[in-house]
């Protein structure tokens, strides 16, 4: 599935996207089976194996199961895609009954507390392209130290420009800011031509690229400790908002758009931070022209990534065969394939290459992977940030360190579990 996270706000169902390392917080872990086979550690036999997918559309689902009907037919082991109404429930359902889906999508706010209570399979270590997933995502999903499971694709966010609107204001290829102090007077030029500047979202799944700009966190990085009125938080949310005061940034809720696309399409912003996703826009706004360039840095480059992955269930009946499938789902041709009907970006990068090539209106989104960062996940952390999101729609008239306090404290109580 393509994480449109939280974009549009509450549209896709996946979880609350600063240094923000998703990283444990205690829990008993898993390990696979030794039990021998052809498929690493695991057996593989001739049992079915179904597959619970969240899917973005018909493109999507069209190309999963032709994915995995092609794995089938090679195999000959019988594979099912179920396509799941509500998949964190139905996954639920599957995994307390002892009859769950083989192979799943798992999201990174499901992640570690699906880890921790047991039911997935710790399969990671006998992926035979192990090493050629990114750092970044790898680390997504690791869990008391076990990389649990195959990330399956991922999303940046950069920063997307109306070009039109871009040309109006006099500006030219050569005015892409590249650094907060540009980002401000780029910001100021477009409204002083009577254009709109940057239009963003109040949600930390946007916002907190600032915090990932200026070396800041969230959590620390063993993920056990709160580091939310950071310095560096304070400093970046403290930028954030000298934007919008002066006018040079306005939030999404003040233009009337739902999420940035719908800002850019309606000429309600000239720039806007959003993901790769952002090319769904010109269903609806078919003669909009845009360009994607890499967000501006502060005191370093920063972006967010977010990213499923194919998780195994722990009782799973076919552990061989769903490893054997895993394989074939992120080789380098497939994930390509996968880019190509859906627009996803490959989780490997051993297909970052082709991806440019066939995707060059992508590469800024791509080169965020080699910086980019998850947000925390840890069980309970979903609620501080929601409530921090609730908190940063009042940044223009609130005071950043105030804020940043406050959950600072709700972030260590999250932590304690």
């Amino acid at each position: 599935m393509l994480i449109r996270r939280s974009a549009p706000l509450g549209l896709i169902a996946a979880g609350a996207a600063l240094v923000l390392t998703l990283t444990a917080c205690g829990g008993n872990s898993t390990s696979p089976a030794a039990s021998g086979g052809a498929s690493g550690a695991y057996t593989k036999t001739t049992n079915a194996i179904t597959v619970l997918i969240g899917s973005s559309g018909a493109a999507e689902t069209s190309s999963v199961q032709a994915a995995v009907a092609a794995w089938a037919a090679k195999s000959g082991i019988s594979a099912k895609v179920q396509v799941a109404s509500d998949l964190t429930q139905e996954a639920s359902q599957g995994f307390a009954s002892g009859s769950p889906a083989d192979l799943l999508y798992v999201s990174t706010d499901q992640f570690s507390g699906w880890a921790k209570a047991g039911n997935l399979e710790a399969y990671g270590d006998q992926l035979a392209n192990k090493a050629d997933f990114y750092p970044n995502l790898v680390s997504a999903f690791t869990y008391n130290n076990q990389f649990y499971c195959a990330p399956k694709d991922f999303s940046t966010l950069a920063l997307v420009v109306n070009t039109d609107k871009w040309k109006a204001a006099g500006l030219t290829d050569a005015d892409y800011p590249t650094t907060w102090a540009q980002l401000e007077s780029i910001s100021q030029k477009l409204v002083a031509a009577k254009q709109p500047g940057l239009v963003v979202s109040n949600e930390i799944q946007r916002l907190g690229v600032f915090v990932a700009q200026n070396g800041g966190s969230l959590v620390s990085a063993d993920g056990k400790t709160a580091t939310v009125n950071s310095d560096a938080n304070v400093a970046a949310y403290t930028f954030a908002k000298k934007l919008l005061t002066e006018g040079a940034a306005k939030l999404n809720s003040d233009v009337g758009a739902g999420w940035g696309g719908e800002a850019l399409g309606k000429g309600l912003a000239t720039m806007v931070i959003e993901g790769n996703w952002i090319t769904g826009v010109k269903k609806d706004y078919p003669t909009l022209n845009y360009k994607v360039v890499e967000l501006p840095a502060g005191t370093q480059k920063g972006t967010l990534e977010y990213t499923n992955c194919w998780g195994m269930s722990k009782d799973g009946k076919n552990k061989g065969g769903a490893l054997d499938l895993v394989n074939y789902l992120t080789t380098t041709q497939q994930q390509l394939q996968f880019a190509k009907d859906f627009g996803v970006m490959p989780s490997v990068k051993s297909a970052a290459s082709d991806y440019k090539s066939q995707f060059p209106e992508m590469t800024a989104f791509l080169a965020g992977a080699d910086y980019a960062q998850n947000l925390p996940a840890q069980p309970g952390v979903a609620a501080v940030l929601a409530d921090l999101n609730s908190q940063m729609a009042k940044l223009k008239t609130s005071d950043p360190k105030s804020i940043l306090d406050m959950e600072q404290t709700a972030m260590t109580q999250a932590l304690a579990g």
